[in-house]
Formats: C-alpha cells, sequence, structure tokens
C-alpha cells in the first residue's frame, strides 16, 4: 500500500511558495497543483522548507539530558575531563542506551534526521557505551539515521586493552573509526595512527580522528594523517574533527594544510567553538574542502551547554566565521546540512525528486532569518513520515 501526502504552500530553501508531493518515503514532486489520489495534506502556510539538518558530530552515550543537575568543578586539563567522565559514567548512572535515546528525541524534535555521534570504548567500561548506542539506533530506526563512531576518548596507547576493543566495536557494527590527539593523549602519534588506520584498512571504513591539538603540534599531526591517507589511498575517508590548529594566525602553518585537506579530500568537522580556535569554514570550502558541523557534547561532565540544535549551530558558525550578509548565512546552514551530508556520505540526500524526504519546515521568511533567530521547526519529516509537530517529537523519550 503506497504512503502519499502533499506539503501545499511551502518554500523550498526560501523560493517561491509550492507544493510537495511525498510517497513512499520519497519526494516526487514539485510544483503547483500537485495531488494524488487519497494523499493526506499539510498546509505549510508559506514556511520555508529546509532539507533535514545533519548532525554530524555528537556524543550520544554522553549527555545528561533529562538527569539531576551535574555541578561541574573539574578541570582546567582535557586529561582531567576525560578521567573525570570515565570516573563519574557508574556513579551517576549514565545508562549510555537511555541518554543517547533522550538527545536522540530531542534532536529529532528540532529537526535533525541524521547523526554521527562518537561512542566511547574504554578498558573501564569496554562495549557499554557501543551496546547501548545501538539499543537506541534500532528502537529508533525508522525515524533517524545513526552512525557510529568507535572512539577511544581516554587513548589507545596510554590504555593497554584499548586497541583490541576497538576491534571488537568494528566487528560489532560501528561505521567509522575513530582516533584522539596522537601527539598530546597517546605521546605517541606513530603508533596511534598506525592502529587508526590499521583498523580502517582491516574493516573498510571511514575514520573521523579528533584533534584538539593547537599550532604547530596539531600541524605535525595532521600532516602525519595526510601522509597515511595519501599512503592506503583513503582519499574522501577521512575526517579531521575541531581542527584547531586550523585557527592559528600563522598563514604560512595554516595554508598548505588547507591545500593539502583539499587535494586528499579530507574533511574537516567544526563545532565553531567560542573559546579556542577555530577553523575558517570559508577559505576552508572555497580552497573545495568539505565541512560539517556538530553539536559535541550535549549538556554532559564537560560542560552544561547545549540542546542538540543544529539551526543554532549554523548561528554558532556564522558568529564565529563574522557571517553577516545573506548569502553568508545561507553558507552556514549549507554546513549543517548539505555538508554535512558529503561528509557522511549520505545517499540521496536533498530537496529534489527522488530524494529521500527528510525536511523541515521553518517558520522563517528566508534561510539567513532561519539561522540568525533559530525559530521554531513547523514540521519535521523523515523518509515521509511526520516525526514532530510545532516542536514536540511525535514520540517518547525514555
Amino acid at each position: 500500500m503506497t504512503s502519499a501526502f502533499v506539503i501545499r504552500n511551502c518554500r523550498p530553501m526560501g523560493g517561491a511558495a509550492t507544493d510537495l508531493l511525498v510517497r513512499d518515503g520519497r519526494i516526487v514532486g514539485i510544483g503547483a497543483g500537485l495531488a494524488a489520489a487519497g494523499a493526506a495534506i499539510e498546509d505549510a502556510q508559506g514556511a520555508l522548507l529546509i532539507p533535514g539538518l545533519v548532525e554530524a558530530h555528537t556524543h550520544l552515550d554522553k549527555t545528561l539530558l533529562g538527569m539531576a543537575w551535574y555541578r561541574n568543578e573539574v578541570g582546567p586539563r582535557l586529561l582531567d575531563k576525560i578521567d573525570n567522565e570515565r570516573a563519574s559514567r557508574k556513579r551517576l548512572d549514565i545508562d549510555p542506551a537511555r541518554q543517547s535515546a533522550r538527545q536522540v528525541v530531542r534532536s529529532l524534535a528540532l529537526g535533525t534526521t541524521h547523526i554521527r555521534s562518537h561512542v566511547d570504548v574504554d578498558t573501564e567500561h569496554g562495549m557499554w557505551g557501543i551496546e547501548g548506542v545501538m539499543a537506541t539506533r534500532e528502537r529508533y530506526r525508522d525515524v533517524i539515521d545513526i552512525e557510529i563512531v568507535a572512539f577511544p576518548q581516554s587513548g589507545l596507547l596510554r590504555r593497554p586493552g584499548t586497541a583490541e576493543l576497538l576491534e571488537a566495536a568494528m566487528r560489532l557494527g560501528c561505521e567509522v573509526v575513530g582516533g584522539l590527539d596522537p601527539c598530546a593523549i597517546d605521546r605517541d602519534p606513530k603508533g596511534h595512527l598506525d592502529i587508526v588506520f590499521g583498523l580502517a584498512q582491516r574493516h573498510g571504513r571511514p575514520i573521523d580522528i579528533h584533534l584538539h591539538e593547537p599550532g604547530e603540534m596539531g600541524a605535525f599531526s595532521m600532516e602525519l594523517i595526510f601522509e597515511r591517507t595519501r599512503a592506503l589511498g583513503m582519499q574522501g575517508k577521512v575526517t579531521v574533527s575541531h581542527a584547531f590548529c586550523l585557527g592559528a594566525p600563522d598563514r604560512e602553518l595554516v595554508d598548505p594544510l588547507v591545500a593539502e585537506l583539499a587535494a586528499l579530500d579530507v574533511a574537516i568537522m567544526t563545532t565553531a567553538p567560542a573559546s579556542r580556535p577555530a577553523p575558517p569554514v570559508k577559505r576552508l570550502r572555497q580552497a573545495g574542502v568539505r565541512v560539517c558541523a556538530g553539536n559535541d557534547g550535549v549538556r554532559d561532565t564537560w560542560g552544561p551547554y547545549g540542546n542538540a540544535d543544529m539551526l543554532e549551530r549554523a548561528t554558532s558558525i556564522g558568529l564565529r566565521n563574522n557571517f553577516r550578509r545573506d548569502d553568508e548565512l545561507a553558507a552556514a546552514l549549507d554546513i549543517c546540512t548539505h555538508g554535512g551530508a558529503a561528509v557522511m556520505r549520505l545517499k540521496d540526500y536533498g530537496i529534489a525528486p527522488g530524494c529521500q524526504a527528510d525536511f523541515v519546515l521553518v517558520d522563517a521568511e528566508t534561510i539567513a532569518e532561519a539561522v540568525a533567530a533559530h525559530p521554531p521547526r513547523r514540521l519535521v519529516v523523515k523518509r515521509g513520515k511526520v516525526v514532530a509537530r510545532a516542536g514536540e517529537p511525535l514520540l517518547q523519550a525514555p
């Protein structure tokens, strides 16, 4: 039995008002006066229609959403936060299945239709996080797509046995191999990257490496990533997340890295952080580098901020990169939609006949207004199914 519905009077990407016809989970037509026998009708009342938002970097297993307020007195080093989080998981009962489901439902209500989540693997908790997020992925498989990165948050070589757990996580069904600060955390960049790229080669999977390392240290790690990408033929299969070193003011340091990113098709993920150097997304995009974005942690033991809203993340990108023109704000949204889709290699993504019917209706006049104001989402549709209405999800979180 076919299922069809028509969105009347919507404005795809801020264009003229038109109709959009959905059948069997796909967009099959865009134009005035569309109809189908037995189709349900949704009146968009002139709302802006954009593709589903893409959360290309978060940590579903870590959120404290729905839990008691966490008093944060941790720091100041990165390792302090890592070690505290590992110690707090059981003590606070941060159950990854329950907590990831809570963030997923909130993300849906805000228009996110695809998520890439880094999930911790360590010698203290083993596969707890992976199994919990996989349970959430199965539970909500009909309403959101979740891609899992097996992530060694506590380091690889500094905690012997982690490499074997990453191997097990990949065998269990993780889609991406994760890595973390080869110099600053493991202090053995060759050993760390040998393991990460070795896992990717054995399992035929892409890589997504957290690189918080600043300046020359980060540039050194990035060059080692380039060497392996080139030698192993992994062009187009590597993402560097955060990449703070690209925010260094020294153009002689940064420009060669940007050129090599483009040449090897290594993607960059940014959260547009307020407190760290940030990759210059306009320069990266002009060079042909794929750029995506994510919310990173959403209210966790690292920090109290975050609400899982990728439209608000587009606002952060605009603020961090001094975007003021309407076309610049449109670029910020593109990073949070098509940019994420390009990095995650999503098939049939977008607003065109033949694409998956993953889209959001937003009460805004233009794309720039949607980014600047991130107003409520009137309707969220995933594979042709309405999953949220008036900012509220149509399914329950635990």
